[in-house]
């Protein structure tokens, strides 16, 4: 799977996903750990990758904008030390990965995750 991770999100993780066998960058891999959510969508989307955030703002813009992709994994308990959210995430990617392709949200909580269709708002949302 492809991935872009965001600055909420250590680069552990991004490195982690690598040696997992994922492409996988991290916003400072292309210097833009400064740059707005919607410069990230609009990366994420060009090069057709699944956006990893902690920043709830993502699903607010998600609601917005309407779109089917990019995908996007919320890690939601910032608890979590980059080893768990790269062990977490692991572990349940093969679980995901087609809602993912499909267009999604996910959301990992501290018990519990949730998937739901892009776009959000929609009678295509389940």
């Amino acid at each position: 799977m492809r991935f872009l991770i965001d600055n909420a999100i250590s680069p552990i993780v991004a490195g982690g996903l690598r040696q997992g066998g994922h492409d996988t960058v991290h916003v400072q891999d292309y210097g833009m750990q400064a740059a707005v959510d919607e410069q990230i969508f609009e990366r994420a989307a060009i090069e057709n990758r699944i956006i990893i955030s902690a920043d709830t703002d993502f699903g607010m813009l998600l609601a917005l904008r309407q779109e089917k992709k990019p995908s996007v994994i919320l890690l939601r308990d910032p608890r979590k030390r980059p080893e768990s959210q790269l062990i977490l995430l692991l572990n349940n990617l093969p679980t995901v990965q087609e809602a993912l392709e499909a267009g999604s949200i996910v959301v990992f909580e501290a018990a519990r995750m949730r998937v739901r269709s892009l776009p959000i708002g929609t009678e295509e949302s389940t």
